[in-house]
């Protein structure tokens, strides 16, 4: 999971005081937002060096001080979709620390075998409690299908069994899933469909988790990079995990995809997507949330894909990851008391910010989630 987050234009804020709070107020003004307004979307300042912090930091200084209590806001998903939908974002405040950011971005790969395991020890191994108490309960950790669900339980399970139509699993096919998280895909393919399953991640709690769910099923969980692998399979899934391989890697991505796939065989790739072609990610997300995450366009993606697969079906589910993303809020709010011992309060905005900011960009379509059924070519 990789998200946007609002860079605020340069100059925009250009001190502290009357005088930052002014010029801020200019620029929300254009999303219908204001400064110590009584509305949910609106924002209330805690410390009026606010201001001049996001001029100095932009997006990461923007969720810092969110984190640090400087400011709130009753409905964080509400005020960035305002603020995405009005494209405030569209003017990023250029400073040293962002233009090193975007050139390590533009010009080192990030997503080396040594780089990519970054991601899991800051994110995916955080702890199985956060995660069991925030997904589903087969721990599906991607969006959920919606159109005949009622609770989130139905909606993943529903999105699960739409893969597995989707690739034409039968009993007794061999499938790879690459970046099989909590091996929820892996478990219900053998269970429900009778497939041989191979389950790759680079996270030793998913890994133990994995296990223990698939054991007595026909389900190996490795520890193992995508680049690693050497079988082939009947089909190939990967959800969820497209957002960490990287524009550098997105060739050599499809290419282990294609080797592993044997003739007439599928493969189902599902991945959050931008609407533009970029190097980087967001500054705060890539500290605090997805180390050396990427969120690819469409345009880059085919060009990775070009000569070793067909597309045989594309579709957006960017509605449903709203709707999947707010889920995973309500049941981390209801569960945080069991929580917050171990986690903290800083950690509660951190993880309550990501979340919010996430669902907006789904829901003002800053970002997508593609559905991708490809054929060998």
């Amino acid at each position: 999971m990789n998200q946007e987050v609002i860079s605020v234009a340069k100059g925009s804020f250009q001190s502290s005081g009357d005088a930052g709070k002014e010029q801020a107020q200019k620029i929300l003004f254009l999303a219908d937002v204001k400064i110590e307004g009584g509305r949910e979307w609106d924002i209330t300042v805690h410390n009026d060096r606010f201001y001049s912090r996001v001029l100095r930091q932009g997006s990461l200084g923007l969720g810092e001080s969110y984190v640090d209590g400087w400011w709130d806001c009753p409905a964080l998903d509400q005020l960035f979709t305002r603020i995405l939908s009005a494209k405030l974002d569209e003017k990023p405040a250029w400073n040293l620390r962002l233009l090193l950011h975007w050139l390590a971005g533009a010009f080192l790969n990030r997503q080396t075998r040594r780089r990519a395991k970054s991601v899991s020890e800051k994110h995916y191994d955080l702890g199985n409690d956060l995660y069991q108490r925030m997904l589903d309960r087969r721990m599906v950790y991607s969006c959920g299908r919606w159109e005949h669900a009622s609770s989130l339980d139905e909606a993943q399970e529903a999105k699960l069994d739409f893969v597995c139509r989707q690739l034409r699993l039968r009993p007794g096919m061999t499938l790879l899933d690459i970046g099989c998280g909590w091996g929820s895909l892996a478990r219900y393919a053998a269970e429900k469909y009778g497939a041989k399953v191979v389950g790759i991640t680079i996270s030793r709690a998913q890994k133990e988790w994995a296990q223990r769910s698939c054991q007595g099923l026909p389900v190996e969980i490795r520890l193992q990079d995508y680049r690693d692998v050497t079988e082939t399979f009947d089909r190939v899934a990967s959800l969820g995990m497209f957002e960490h391989v990287g524009y550098k890697n997105y060739r050599r991505f499809f290419e282990v995809a294609r080797r592993a796939l044997r003739p007439g065989g599928f493969f189902y790739l599902s991945t959050i997507g931008s609407n533009r072609s970029a190097r980087s990610t967001d500054p705060w997300i890539d500290r605090y949330i997805f180390p050396n995450s990427h969120l690819p366009s469409a345009a880059q993606m085919t060009a990775a894909m070009d000569g070793l697969f067909v597309v045989e079906d594309w579709q957006n589910w960017a509605s449903d990851y709203d709707r999947t993303i707010g889920a995973w809020f309500q049941n981390f709010q209801t569960h945080w008391k069991n929580l917050q011992s171990r986690y903290g309060e800083r950690f509660y905005r951190m993880w309550k910010y990501y979340l919010m900011v996430s669902a907006a960009c789904f829901r003002s379509r800053k970002n997508q989630v593609w559905q991708i059924l490809l054929a060998p070519q």
